[in-house]
């Protein structure tokens, strides 16, 4: 799970609705045993412009409208049910290793990379593996989707089923499509990411182990300017989904993000709110790929599930999952 930088400005609905900055946290829970928690002022807006900006990825020139294939909710929750079901999943734990197993498993006919790396982490060294499945397509191009597998390090009794769980049910029901539906898109790499989360408390060099890896990796390999957009899921399994529009990411691509969910009928669940998260889309952003993290950072009653022990499987929705999906296939159709 990311953590929300120092940019909010909650949309106002109607002239009686006057909204003032607020202060959102990560919860902690007396479950959670010793979990240090990071907590985060918002401000005006005028911080991380050069971000927003993007200034090497130009918008695309408008697409015609295409009708993309729909991904299946029931799918994306019986795989997210499964992978929960491992139990808590951090970094090193038996929880973890299982999971890999399961993604070898599940991705074995696909044309798929382990890149496993080892990260220096406050807790000491570890051996990471971001999964990556590729799906050609028949145009120029490459979409990267990406969500990450592992739960938060501190955390006792926690099973992170919408932070961690829908990250990873969700790109392996969208694999089911892909395999299916090649013409009319450019490739596809679905992202599995490792080492997402802190190890002691969130900060630029302890979280997002594996995403930082990677596009350092795809940066000396000469990958990225082949990658014409990242789309980044997180917490999408809230059953209450509000996906908030990230003003971290590129804004041309939230633009799209957008115009799909209206084309999908489901704008409802999309960027009332705005706010800048940090996550594994910001090592990619800031050496120049377009980047859209879509995200609900609002879990709970004032936020009060996330990253509790409360994030259980039962709060997790496919239909959501499913409006999310489609809404990223829009684009992956839709993009030039």
């Amino acid at each position: 799970m990311p953590i929300r930088t120092a940019i909010a400005i909650i949309l106002i609905i109607t002239e009686a609705c006057a909204c003032s900055p607020e202060r959102k946290s990560e919860a902690s829970d007396p479950a959670a045993g010793s979990a240090q928690v990071h907590q985060t002022e918002l401000q005006p807006q005028t911080e991380n412009v050069s971000l927003n900006q993007n200034p090497t990825t130009p918008a695309p020139a408008p697409a015609a409208a295409v009708a993309a294939p729909k991904v299946s909710g029931e799918k994306a929750m019986q795989y997210t049910r499964e992978v929960v079901a491992f139990g808590p999943r951090p970094i090193g734990s038996a929880g973890h290793k299982k999971l890999e197993a399961y993604l070898r498993a599940h991705l074995k006919n696909d044309e798929l990379e382990e890149d496993t790396f080892t990260a220096q982490t406050p807790a000491g060294s570890f051996k990471m593996t971001n999964f990556i499945a590729k799906f050609p397509g028949t145009r120029d191009g490459i979409v990267v989707i990406g969500g990450h597998y592992d739960t938060n390090y501190p955390l006792k009794n926690y099973v992170g089923a919408n932070d961690g769980g829908s990250s990873t049910g969700l790109p392996l029901a969208l694999a089911d499509v892909l395999r299916e539906h090649k013409e009319g898109r450019p490739t596809v790499w679905l992202v599995w990411f490792d080492g997402e989360e802190a190890v002691q408390q969130w900060s630029a060099t302890d979280s997002t182990y594996g995403s930082r890896h990677l596009a350092a990796k795809w940066q000396a390999d000469g990958t990225l300017p082949k990658i014409k957009a990242f789309l980044l899921l997180d917490m999408i399994g809230d059953a209450d989904l509000d996906v908030l529009r990230d003003t971290n990411s590129t804004s041309w691509l939230e633009d799209m993000v957008g115009q799909a969910a209206v084309k999908q009928g489901t704008s409802s669940h999309f960027f009332a709110t705005e706010n800048g998260i940090e996550d594994d889309h910001l090592p990619f952003v800031q050496l120049g790929v377009p980047s859209a993290d879509i995200i609900d950072m609002d879990y709970g009653p004032n936020d009060s599930w996330h990253h509790t022990s409360k994030d259980t499987i039962d709060k997790v929705s496919g239909k959501s999952m499913e409006i999310v999906g489609n809404v990223v296939l829009q684009v992956v159709w839709q993009i030039t």
